[in-house]
């Protein structure tokens, strides 16, 4: 209990509310001087909302428009892509990457058509008992399809609130996620959520970047408790570390998931048996393979299976069939 006091008396000192009232006037009217023509910020349809809440995860904006629209032309409602096969789904997701976003997308839709009748939950309770829906996603949906005043944050909106109310959030943030949460709460404006989260995320997402937030053309530079150290503090930063970061990705296993699933998209139109073998799928997915490489890839293959993304198939069984399949004779295919 002394904790909660603790951490609530803690927001109510950063954020008096002369200074939230000014915060969310000039967030609000930047918005609406600066907000992007986005096409999901033209519905109000919850399953609309959940593809591009979910596409827009690891994916960047522009990059998701066309899919999005194209994702909406062949799996037009819930019940189309809970009753679609999953092959159909992942590759209609062609070119996003992280694949099992697909599928987890439609694990949600078949919640919501066989255990809710085809009609989303309302409630953010509700909406987060659904498979892979987690508190930002719920919350997105809630307020952006169902226009509640639910406080939610991702990436942009938890940077934005610590820099304005806390302070330098680099090279980690002093405010914890649950902390992070009240705040959210506390400076949302009722009546207005639909307008302040969208603001939120569009000024975290062109305003108020990560690396390179245009502090001296802020109009919230004055309210901000971030400025000017957040220029300092960002520079002090290790130079390169985001490239470090990204070139050991073509060696990692989840650049190689993608490969595999995008090698087993490729085959499925090629005229032949069905599936692969694994002595088919590595030299196609990895330089250099060699049959030392079969125990990996089985296992990048496996866990794919288990994700839902591959199938793997054993080859027909003979009558006396005493012997375990060698792995190399499995045929591996989209599900």
């Amino acid at each position: 209990m002394a904790t909660t006091t603790t951490s609530t008396d803690a927001i109510n000192d950063l954020t008096p509310p002369d200074k939230v009232a000014r915060v969310r006037a000039k967030v609000l009217a930047w918005w609406h001087a600066n907000r992007r023509d986005l096409p999901w910020r033209h519905t109000r349809d919850p399953y609309a909302i959940l593809v591009s809440e979910v596409m827009l995860q690891q994916t960047q904006v522009d990059r998701v428009i066309p899919y999005y629209e194209r994702w909406l032309a062949q799996l037009s409602n819930v019940e189309a892509l809970a009753a679609a096969p999953t092959a159909d789904v992942i590759r209609a997701w062609s070119g996003l990457g992280y694949n099992r976003r697909a599928v987890n997308l439609q694990r949600t839709a078949q919640a919501v058509v066989h255990e809710h009748g085809g009609v989303f939950p309302r409630d953010v309770e509700t909406l987060r008992q659904l498979p892979g829906i987690g508190p930002y996603t719920a919350g997105a949906i809630a307020c952006f399809a169902f226009g509640q005043d639910t406080a939610f944050a991702d990436t942009n909106i938890r940077r934005v609130l610590h820099r304005l109310f806390a302070g330098v959030d680099v090279p980690r943030p002093s405010l914890t996620g649950r902390q992070l949460a009240a705040l959210a709460e506390r400076v949302l404006p009722r009546g207005q959520g639909w307008d302040w989260n969208q603001a939120l995320i569009e000024f975290g997402a062109l305003q108020c970047t990560a690396r390179k937030p245009l502090c001296l053309v802020c109009p919230l530079r004055e309210e901000c408790a971030a400025w000017p150290e957040i220029q300092a503090a960002l520079a002090a930063l290790p130079k390169g570390t985001r490239l470090k970061r990204e070139a050991p990705f073509k060696e990692s296993n989840r650049y190689f998931r993608g490969r595999i699933v995008e090698t087993l998209r490729q085959h499925e139109a090629e005229p032949g048996p069905a599936g692969m073998t694994l002595d088919e799928i590595g030299p196609r997915v990895r330089e250099n393979f060699t049959p030392a490489d079969v125990p990996w890839l089985y296992e990048v293959i496996e866990g794919l299976a288990r994700d839902g993304l591959a199938r793997v198939a054993e080859p027909d069984a003979t009558y006396d069939a005493g012997e375990d399949v060698p792995v190399e004779s499995l045929r591996v295919r989209l599900p």
